[in-house]
C-alpha cells in the first residue's frame, strides 16, 4: 500500500466574522516556490464565501487575507459561496465554486489573471429538478443507480419538485482536448465529463441532453466498498506520462454514518473518460481526531493538491472544520496504480 504521512492541521478558524465557525476544502495551486490556497470559509449560521492565503513551500503559511476573496453577491450564492478548486490554463486562472442559495446548489466560476483579482462570470450548470431529471433518465434507460432517492435523504414522493441536481465537484482539466473544454461534473452517484467549445454554450438545452447521455460520459462509477453511497472529483488532475493522476473523494454509508475518503485513480492521457487503474483500497481515510469530529464527523475531503520535487501533497477539508495536509511519494503512487492496471 502507499505510504501516507499525515502532515498535520494547516489552517484553522479565526475571530474575522468571515471565517469564525470553520474553514475547509481548500483550491490551491503551485507558482514558483508558493502555493496560493483558495479555501471555504464558514462564518456562524453556515454561510460561506472564499478565504484566502500563501505558503512558502507547501507547508507554511507566511500570507493570510483578513476578508473574503469572493463572497455572496447574488441571489444564486446567497447563501454560500463553497468548496473553490482553481486550475491554471491558457495564461488564466479559472477558480470554480459551488453557488449555493439555501436549497440548490450550482457551479459557477471566476476568472483571473494576477490570483488576486478575480471576475465572476456566473453559473455555468442549471436547476434541474430530480422529478425532471428522473424522466429524461427513464426515457434514456439509464442504470437504476441514478433513481437512488436515498441519496438525497428523500423518499420518491418527497423528491417530485423539490429536490434538484446538486452541480457539485466541477472544474476543467487544465488543457483541452481535440481543440475542447473538459469539464467534469457529478451527477449522483457517479463522476461524468463534459466537453464543449466555449462556456456560453452550456446552456439548460445542452445540460437536459447530457443528462439524456450521462452513462456514456462517466469518468469513474462506483465500485468499492468505501464507494457505497457515491464518489466525487476531488483535486484537478495532474498530467503525468503515464497518464491523469486524479484524487477523488468517496463516500461510504456505514452503520456508523457517512464516512468521507480520499482515493487515487489513474486516466487515459488523451481520453480521460477511459480508466487505467485506480486503487482498489482508500488513499487515505479519517483517522485523528480532528478528523474525526467537526461540523461533520469522519470527513477528509481532498480538493487541492501540487507536487515538490517528488512528493505530493495533498490538501483536504477534515471534518468540515479545518485544513489539514497529507503528503505521498508521486512515483510510489503511480507504481502502485500501474500494477492495478496489470493485475
Amino acid at each position: 500500500m502507499v505510504t501516507i504521512k499525515k502532515e498535520g492541521v494547516i489552517l484553522e478558524a479565526t475571530k474575522h466574522e468571515f471565517e469564525n465557525q470553520a474553514v475547509l476544502n481548500p483550491g490551491c495551486i503551485r507558482v514558483g516556490d508558493n502555493v496560493h490556497m483558495f479555501y471555504r470559509a464558514v462564518k456562524y449560521g453556515n454561510y460561506s464565501s472564499v478565504g484566502y492565503c500563501k505558503l512558502n513551500g507547501p507547508l507554511e503559511v507566511v500570507e493570510r487575507a483578513e476578508k473574503p476573496i469572493l463572497f455572496p453577491e447574488y441571489d444564486y450564492e446567497i447563501h454560500g459561496v463553497e468548496d473553490p478548486r482553481i486550475v491554471f490554463f491558457d495564461g488564466t486562472y479559472y477558480l470554480f465554486y459551488m453557488a449555493y442559495d439555501g436549497t440548490k446548489v450550482v457551479t459557477a466560476y471566476a476568472l483571473s489573471k494576477d490570483l488576486e483579482n478575480f471576475e465572476k462570470k456566473g453559473k455555468i450548470s442549471h436547476y434541474i429538478s430530480y422529478s425532471e431529471a428522473k424522466e429524461i433518465f427513464k426515457q434514456s434507460k439509464m442504470p437504476v443507480k441514478y433513481f437512488n432517492f436515498d441519496i438525497y435523504n428523500r423518499t420518491e414522493n418527497e423528491a417530485a419538485d423539490t429536490v434538484y441536481l446538486w452541480g457539485k465537484d466541477s472544474f476543467i482539466f487544465p488543457k483541452k482536448f481535440n481543440g475542447k473544454f473538459a469539464l467534469l461534473i457529478r451527477v449522483l452517484p457517479n463522476i461524468q465529463l463534459i466537453y464543449f467549445n466555449d462556456f456560453k454554450d452550456l446552456t439548460i438545452e445542452y445540460w437536459r441532453n447530457h443528462l439524456s447521455k450521462l452513462a456514456d460520459h462517466t469518468v469513474i462509477d462506483t465500485k468499492y466498498w468505501f464507494e457505497s453511497r457515491a464518489i466525487g472529483a476531488g483535486c484537478p488532475p495532474i498530467e503525468t506520462d503515464l497518464g491523469w493522476l486524479f484524487i477523488y473523494h468517496t463516500t461510504e454509508n456505514s452503520p456508523e454514518g457517512r464516512i468521507y475518503r480520499a482515493a487515487a485513480a489513474l486516466l487515459d492521457i488523451k481520453n480521460p473518460c477511459s480508466e487505467i487503474a485506480r486503487l482498489d483500497y482508500p488513499l487515505f481515510s479519517p483517522e485523528l481526531e480532528w478528523e474525526l469530529k467537526g461540523d461533520v464527523d469522519n470527513v477528509v475531503f481532498p480538493t487541492g493538491a501540487v507536487v515538490f520535487d517528488e512528493t505530493l501533497y495533498i490538501y483536504y477539508g477534515a471534518a468540515d472544520t479545518r485544513i489539514g495536509v497529507a503528503s505521498l511519494n508521486i512515483n510510489e503512487l503511480l507504481d502502485e496504480l500501474v500494477k492495478k492496471s496489470k493485475s
